[in-house]
């Protein structure tokens, strides 16, 4: 037989776009339009549909970025219809390729009930199957003109990003709106024609299967009338039923489809569009099950859910129904889908909190998986909150971006830092937005790492990112694919289905330890400087609150703030997902967010001020109140007293210019160009700088990645440096030095002080940053060889290689920290603690000269200046706080860190105040001090061991204590652990390395 195989191919795809698709609409009248604009940001249901709107024809420039337009259509069926399935098309001028990144609608009744969402990939809506004829059509669209942030070209700077530059200019131009005739049978033969063809382009050329379906589709085009497509539809449909019957191998790789819409909860749109989005969204999916009995949906972030109880309780209801009946499925169990990397330990174990406690309280429904399908990369802490909030899965799917190294697994055992081990999957489709191509389904067939062993994988199933959700067209798909030879089987099933089964086949997959790093998007990590800022500070600011509120309600009766704190909380962890705190959303969402944060800040002052001053009393006794989780100045973790703290040294002159600055631990130089030259480490009589080098480097970069803008920072930028070495002013100020440096359009104020009695040298750095495409950082070049370092994550710290022996260290050229870095070499090291910043880079060159020793340079990054999605990312005055502290070991990296984010506060008051909860061990670190969340009064203590070792411990209460239990996060006591013994408010704990604890103490009431 001769190999026509390209000929048919193309037969097929020409008689697919220029006659079968069209036919599936083959009669259609033209619908009234009229349009209202409503004059600012968008208004409720009822307003919109009142509004009175005026004529508007297809063709018409429609809508200014971010605007609300309500469109209103109606029409008559034509009578000559009647018996017939009729749709009414609404074409809001969409380019199919770009769904949830444009325009959007929201179809409503007259009656303001919601019918289905519009996007471009969703653009039409039911009338009547069959119609009567005659019926009168009348439907309202709330219409959204978000504009394309992220065009073809991409990645190019826009003022569309921010209502306020955005302009007024209409974004859209209305298309076609029509009632038509749908042709059941002609759309399903398109479905059958697709799946056929995507199918039989991913088998082997010499497959018998692949020339099997080509001689079908070849005898079935043959069948068709291209001049009645309608009327020979169901004679091709027939040639192909035999090759649609034959069933898949038994070996065939099996697909676990999950109805997905990943929203990101900000991103290309502000907050305040995610609602709409999500409103669209599950009105869509609700209808769709509604219509499809196999299908199931599965939706994350607990904020999401909120959003549609709170502002559209008409969808709410639908929703509510769905999830009753087993086919709406609330998933991940988190507030929102967050980043994991940058949130402190408390953050990231309330959004488990939050997001599990939201789908118990409304549905009954506790989830066993995390879902994060799209998570820039996951902190080795993170298991251990998985395991702790009563979880036991992981699922996400972005670690196949990585550039350089493949990931090795796709089903496995994640082991976090304590030894917590979470089954985890990697979807194998490569996509959170699968939409059941045959390419993508052969795909994850292929590409699943775990043959021989395991044969499931999970399909995340619709269009994500903007929301959509998934549409008809992949049910009927998936359908085809539930047994069909040639691909993979694809069954629709829940997340907690899938898991089940891929872990019962499985019982021992392999175990990857450690960080789950992202080679990909690692200038997250630094962009948007404020909203890192605002988030470190607001996640110390609720600790804070809840210690002193605590310790105020057991000491005085202090109304403990509930619901404000459960609000803040939410607030935090909202901004917490996973493009807002790493600074890659549109400039709206990153100026609201500043605001926001300011608005948090000032509340939970309040909150603090009040309990404090509740706890003070009225005196004239100056007070300090220490917050941190160590002692300080004498004063108690979770006391005040008097502090009494020595007098700083001030700067001397030093002879070759510039100052010393000596504190009896520490000896400072800082030369004429304000650089450190020296941190001499007198007790232990060791250098901390390296020889000939200088430590308070500012270094400039360029920085231009080859795409992702905010997201990325490549390799390259590393070959082109400037070292800011000129100094416009090196001067003495107060107790420290000042130095003062000018840049291109910037300017850098820093100021040098030595603590007293503390081996501990703090740089203010203030930076007023007017760069474009500039990547700023700070270096410390240290005289220690080591080999690895230590960076803080979520309860416990992580060790990092300082070399690049392979390439899997190599891509680790930026990388997260919270409060510390630290590396050491035996007996004495060196702690770098921050109290704003995440990203930083460790590197190590051995001298060639003098010593032979070795030079590990840490640097923290400080600023970018990047020009998507916000071309004015950063721009203006920023402030951070860093400090060098020789002759630490990780308890003083530890303790270090602490101090620099949460300073002393310092009021008058008669009394003295007794900690609430103390640990008689520094190694154990109490993260948290509150009442219970469910109004009993009781004290609940989080605390984990904090030093990488056994420990045992005592911690004493400060109030009677009637009874003491061991809890999950959700502070619901853990069954198969014996509580400790409590004696005279003594409790003795046994904590593993890194082993996180929560304790729920009952008081004597």
């Amino acid at each position: 037989m001769h190999d026509d195989r390209s000929l048919v191919e193309a037969r097929l795809k020409r008689v697919l776009d220029e006659r079968v698709r069209p036919a599936v609409y083959p009669e259609s009248v033209p619908l009234e339009v009229a349009v209202w604009h409503a004059p600012g940001e968008p208004v409720p249901v009822d307003e919109g549909l009142a509004a009175e709107p005026e004529p508007i024809e297809a063709g018409a420039r429609w809508g200014a970025p971010w605007g609300t337009s309500w469109f209103r259509v109606t029409g008559t069926v034509p009578e000559a219809w009647a018996g017939r399935t009729v749709e009414a098309i609404l074409d809001l001028g969409f380019d199919e390729n770009m769904p949830g990144f444009q325009c959007e609608g929201l179809v409503y009744r007259p009656d303001g009930t919601p019918v289905k969402g519009l996007n471009p990939r969703n653009q039409w809506v039911r009338v009547g199957a069959p119609v009567e004829g005659g019926e009168q059509v009348r439907l309202h669209i709330e219409a959204a003109s978000n504009p394309v942030i992220l065009d073809y070209h991409p990645f190019l700077p826009t003022q569309l990003g921010d209502k306020e530059t955005a302009g007024t200019e209409p974004q859209y131009t209305l298309a076609r709106m029509d009632l038509a005739v749908f042709d059941e049978t002609v759309w399903q033969l398109v479905i059958d024609l697709e799946v056929l063809g995507e199918l039989m382009a991913e088998l082997p050329v010499e497959s018998a299967r692949r020339w099997e379906i080509l001689r079908a589709v070849d005898t079935a085009l043959d069948a068709l009338d291209l001049q009645d497509i309608g009327g020979t539809a169901e004679r091709a449909r027939t040639r192909l039923a035999g090759v649609l019957a034959t069933p898949a191998a038994p070996s065939a790789h099996r697909v676990s489809a999950v109805g997905h819409a990943h929203i990101d909860s900000a991103w290309l749109w502000p907050l305040r569009e995610t609602v709409r989005k999500v409103a669209r969204t599950t009105s869509n999916m609700t209808a769709l099950l509604d219509d499809e009995p196999d299908f199931v949906f599965a939706m994350s972030q607990a904020q999401q859910w909120a959003w549609v109880r709170d502002h559209r309780p008409e969808v709410w209801a639908r929703v509510k129904k769905a999830v009753a009946d087993g086919r709406f499925v609330p998933a991940g169990g988190m507030w929102v889908e967050s980043d994991t990397n940058m949130p402190g330990s408390e953050a990231m174990a309330r959004q488990f909190v939050h997001g599990k406690r939201f789908f118990l309280d409304e549905f009954g429904i506790e989830n066993d998986e995390a879902w994060l399908p799209d998570t820039f990369g996951f902190a080795a802490g993170l298991p251990q909150i998985i395991k702790a909030a009563g979880s036991k899965y992981l699922l996400t799917q972005k670690i196949s971006w990585s550039q350089t190294n493949k990931f090795p697994h796709h089903t496995f055992r994640w082991e976090g830092i304590d030894g917590t081990r979470i089954f985890t999957h990697f979807p194998p489709v490569d996509t959170y937005n699968c939409s059941m191509k045959g390419s993508e389904i052969a795909h994850a067939a292929r590409n699943f790492k775990d043959k021989g062993v395991a044969r499931h994988s999970l399909a995340p199933t619709g269009w994500g990112d903007g929301g959509g959700g998934t549409t008809r067209e992949m049910v009927a798909k998936a359908a085809r694919l539930r047994d069909l030879e040639g691909a993979a089987t694809v069954t629709w099933e829940t997340p907690q289905a899938f898991f089940e089964k891929a872990a019962a086949e499985y019982p021992e997959p392999p175990v990857w330890v450690g960080e789950l790093y992202l080679e990909l998007h690692r200038a997250t990590l630094t962009s948007q400087a404020k909203t890192k800022q605002g988030n470190r500070r607001s996640e110390h600011l609720l600790r804070e609150a809840e210690l002193w509120a605590a310790t105020a309600a057991v000491r005085t009766g202090f109304p403990y703030p509930y619901e404000d704190l459960d609000r803040i909380w939410k607030t935090v962890l909202l901004h917490q997902f996973h493009d807002i705190l790493p600074g890659s959303s549109i400039a709206w969402v990153h100026r609201e967010a500043r605001r926001t944060y300011e608005r948090v800040a000032e509340e939970l002052t309040g909150i603090i001020d009040a309990a404090q001053r509740a706890l003070a009393g009225d005196g004239t006794r100056d007070l300090v109140f220490n917050s941190a989780p160590h002692s300080r100045a004498g004063i108690p973790a979770g006391g005040a007293g008097a502090a009494h703290l020595p007098s700083p040294a001030e700067p001397s002159p030093r002879d070759e210019g510039g100052f010393v600055l000596v504190n009896g631990l520490l000896r400072v130089e800082i030369d004429a160009r304000g650089l450190v030259t020296s941190v001499y480490d007198i007790e232990a009589d060791r250098e901390t700088v390296a020889p000939g080098r200088a430590a308070n480097l500012l270094q400039l970069h360029p920085d231009f990645p080859n795409m992702w803008d905010a997201w990325d920072v490549d390799a390259f930028y590393r070959n082109t440096v400037t070292d800011l070495t000129d100094a416009d002013e090196v001067a003495p100020d107060g107790d420290g030095v000042r130095i003062v440096r000018t840049f291109g359009a910037s300017r850098v104020t820093q100021l040098l002080s030595l603590a007293p009695g503390e081996r501990r040298l703090t740089v203010d750095t203030e930076v007023d940053w007017h760069e474009t495409e500039k990547f700023l950082k700070l270096a410390f070049p240290l005289d220690v060889h080591a080999e690895r370092y230590a960076s803080e994550t979520q309860f416990g710290h992580f060790h990092r290689p300082t070399h690049t022996n392979t390439s899997w260290e190599a891509a680790k050229f930026e990388a997260c920290n919270h409060r510390f870095v630290h590396l050491e070499e035996p007996g004495w090291g060196v702690a770098l603690v921050n109290d704003s910043t995440y990203g930083h880079d460790v590197t190590r060159t051995v001298r060639t000269e003098g010593d032979g020793g070795t030079t590990t340079t840490v640097r923290v990054s400080l600023l970018r200046a990047p020009r998507f999605p916000d071309p004015e990312t950063d721009q203006g005055v920023h402030r951070f706080r860093h400090a060098l502290v020789p002759g630490a070991g990780i308890a003083d990296a530890v303790r270090e860190g602490w101090r620099i984010n949460v300073p002393e506060r310092r009021l008058t008051g008669a009394e003295e105040v007794a900690p609430l909860v103390t640990a008689d061990r520094d190694a154990v670190v109490v993260t948290a001090v509150k009442l219970a969340d469910d109004g009993s009064g009781d004290v609940v203590v989080r605390f984990h061991e904090a030093l990488g070792g056994r420990t045992r411990a005592t911690l004493t209460a400060g109030f009677e204590v009637a009874g003491v239990s061991v809890t999950d996060l959700l502070e619901r006591p853990l069954t198969d652990t014996t509580p400790p013994e409590v004696r005279d408010g003594r409790i003795a704990v046994r904590l593993r390395p890194f082993e996180l604890m929560t304790l729920r103490l009952r008081r004597t009431r």
